[in-house]
């Protein structure tokens, strides 16, 4: 199973997202700390939830660390998070 879809797997289960982009960004990261060759290590993830209403935006970044701590100790180098609550501008 790949990184991204374990990531999918994990937060779609939990939360039951509304919205849930992952993009790999491993590409633009070739090179750096942490890249590897064969990628899978730097993700963007945009998520909308129920779960997240009434949470800060420290909260819901939390949430998610909390959901792909796994991941994130053996494999993800970097994590971007936009986490929204329904109705929220979800614009980059």
């Amino acid at each position: 199973m790949t990184v991204a879809s374990r990531i999918r797997e994990k937060l779609a289960g939990a939360l039951t997202p509304s919205r849930l982009e992952i993009v790999d960004e491993s590409h633009k990261h070739a090179g750096h700390s942490g890249a590897r060759p064969e990628g899978e290590t730097h993700f963007r993830v945009v998520i909308t939830s129920q779960a997240f209403d009434g949470l800060t935006r420290i909260e819901r970044q939390r949430l998610v660390y909390e959901l792909l701590a796994s991941e994130l100790k053996e494999r993800i180098h970097a994590l971007e998070i936009k986490a929204l609550a329904p109705g929220e501008d979800s614009a980059p």
